[in-house]
């Protein structure tokens, strides 16, 4: 017989109580080893075996590989337990207090994507771990939200998982089978500061950096130009001009200015060569104005996701959500499992639309209908002959 674990809202609260946020901002990031070795416990209760793999250079920083079922293929049922940094004084509730109103259960991470953990372990209140045929292999990484540093460790390593994968990102409970990639670039030009009086006296960044705006824009039609795809809801690949800073004060000229950027690409798109394109766009914008310039990634690049639409695991998911397979703009950790050789499948209870935001919530409806979702691909994918 299973382990008695607390009950799925229990363990969903005991993980919203842990803070696991990661970021590119320093002052936001933290670790997730205590959210990490909880569940460890937990899987090693149901009689896993459980391997807690560390983050190169970050010790507070882990990845969990619970293992349970003889031989080969397989399942393998994956998330991320880092959340995103949290507005202050936004939320209405304590976001690290889970809180159930309306049917709904509230926190950081309720949506994005701690429900997913305590789904998986009550899937297993009536499994027998002794009766699994073929491999089952729970993957929890770090820095999803961030670097994606744990499943870079994942694919980087020798660790083999499994023939398929789910993923159990916020889709709404449907199948998601492709999705765009993202880069994230920075452009900084450097000019010479001086007296606003005499433009003379300086070399302003900001003109600078209104040439290169006018580059990316003009790109920016070029690439939606050559690329399309309209099986995404916006069929084109996106470049967004996110945040732009420069100069200290008006009566002076401006000496640096910085723009951050974010690309989304199609499959099929020449992920590799984008980096250099956009260089090369920066370097003619500026050319001959005596600026200097940088350009370089944020995070290095997620690549797009592309599963097989005829792959068993689409097809399972779309059998039992009832849902035809479609896709979604936004990034995950699939083109690392895919690269693998493991056909992916991303299907979650929550909604995309509540993640990342005040007053996150996961409806209570949804994760009963995923839980029968994980239980049934158990069956089909590590039971029987």
């Amino acid at each position: 017989m299973a382990a008695q674990l607390p009950t799925l809202v229990q363990m969903l609260s005991q993980l919203i109580a842990i803070p696991s946020m990661s970021s590119v901002d320093p002052r936001f990031d933290c670790g997730n080893r205590a959210m990490v070795e909880c569940l460890a416990d937990w899987f090693s209760d149901l009689g896993f075996q459980t391997e807690l793999m560390p983050l190169r250079h970050h010790p507070d920083k882990l990845n969990l590989i619970a293992r349970s079922g003889p031989g080969g293929g397989g399942l393998v049922l994956s998330g991320h337990t880092d959340t995103v940094p949290y507005d202050e004084g936004a939320w209405s509730t304590d976001p690290f207090t889970l809180t159930e109103r309306d049917g709904k259960l509230y926190g950081l991470g309720a949506a994005d994507m701690k429900n997913f953990f305590p789904l998986i372990l009550a899937a297993f209140g009536t499994l027998d771990l002794r009766a699994l045929t073929r491999p089952l292999v729970i993957l929890a990484t770090a820095d999803e939200e961030s670097s994606m540093a744990g499943i870079r460790a994942v694919a980087a390593s020798s660790e083999r998982l499994g023939r398929y994968a789910l993923i159990g990102e916020p889709t709404a409970l449907k199948p998601v089978y492709m999705h765009k990639g993202v880069t994230l670039e920075s452009i900084r030009l450097r000019g010479r500061s001086g007296h606003a009086s005499n433009p003379r006296l300086g070399n302003n960044a900001i003109d600078g950096m209104y040439r290169v705006l006018g580059a990316l824009i003009e790109w920016r039609g070029e690439l939606q130009a050559a690329y399309a795809d309209h099986d995404f809801e916006v069929p084109e690949p996106t470049l967004n001009l996110g945040n732009i800073h420069g100069g200290d004060s008006p009566n002076r000229i401006c000496a640096e200015c910085e723009i951050q950027i974010d690309i989304r690409t199609l499959p099929g798109m020449p992920f590799d060569s984008l980096h250099q394109a956009l260089v090369e766009r920066v370097e003619r914008a500026v050319a001959g104005s005596g600026l200097f310039f940088e350009v370089r990634p944020l995070v290095a690049g997620i690549g797009a996701m592309k599963t097989d639409r005829d792959s068993a695991i689409v097809q399972s998911l779309e059998r039992l959500t009832g849902l035809r397979a479609g896709t979604v703009s936004f990034a995950t950790e699939g083109p690392f499992l895919n690269a693998l050789g493991i056909e992916t499948v991303v299907c979650g209870p929550a909604d995309i639309a509540q993640a990342h935001q005040p007053d996150e919530y996961v409806d209570g409806a949804r994760l009963l209908s995923m839980q029968s979702i994980i239980k049934a691909l158990i069956a089909e994918y590590c039971l029987g002959g």
